[in-house]
């Protein structure tokens, strides 16, 4: 029996940013944990989520159809219709799934940016936490680890979600995510994959070493001696 015929919905870029930000994610998470020196290669994670998602919000504007903002992000009359069941599938993010997208990037972004101004105290702090009065430090930093447990319950419901559709609905999101590929049955008769070749990818390459040279720039603002 032949394989079902597939259809791409996911570009290289997307993919990419979205399994280096699992593992940027994860890193932070388990080297703050663990404390010590290991905090070091927390801020190191954290510079890298603050570049994956400047780079998704440009990839959001200028990338691919299922990865721009206007081709998923609608309003509640879209997420209550997908939630009744009265909108067919399509390929990229549903409209709930946007939600999950935006309050991500959010979330994440934010954990990044109040990093950048935290300190922990002792001997620790971020590229730009010399440069405000200490007070206003330490307010960053308790905002910043009061974020945490938006993220955890954000990524529980995420994964959640993953299951649910791979339980019950019988769709695989993950290998999806993996491939690009999804079954074209899962899609009604005149979806369209996306287009992506050697142009999509080096449009993504730049627009990462920008983002990269951003971040290195915010963090070379430190302070000599701090």
């Amino acid at each position: 029996m032949s394989a079902p015929k597939k259809i791409r919905v996911w570009d290289l870029p997307t993919r990419l940013f979205h399994w280096l930000l699992v593992a940027c994610v994860i890193g932070a998470f388990a080297t703050i944990k663990a404390g010590g020196l290991w905090a070091e290669y927390h801020m190191l994670f954290g510079y890298s989520v603050l570049g994956l998602i400047l780079f998704r919000i440009v990839w959001g504007l200028v990338g691919s159809a299922n990865a721009r903002f206007s081709r998923f992000v609608r309003g509640p009359g879209s997420v209550l219709g997908y939630l009744r069941g009265r909108l067919p599938r399509t390929p990229g993010h549903n409209p709930l799934g946007a939600l999950s997208v935006i309050a991500m990037i959010l979330l994440l972004g934010y954990q990044a940016v109040t990093g950048l101004f935290a300190n922990d105290e002792i001997f620790m702090q971020g590229p730009l936490a010399a440069l405000v009065d200490t007070r206003l430090s330490d307010q960053l930093t308790r905002l910043h680890k009061l974020d945490e447990l938006p993220i955890l319950i954000l990524l529980g419901l995420h994964i959640a979600a993953v299951l649910w559709y791979r339980l019950v609905k019988k769709q695989k999101l993950i290998g999806a995510m993996v491939t690009g590929n999804a079954p074209a049955d899962e899609f009604p008769a005149d979806a369209q994959p996306i287009r992506e070749g050697a142009g999509t990818w080096a449009l993504a390459l730049v627009i990462a070493l920008i983002a990269a040279a951003v971040v290195y720039g915010i963090v070379s603002l430190r302070p000599a001696g701090f």
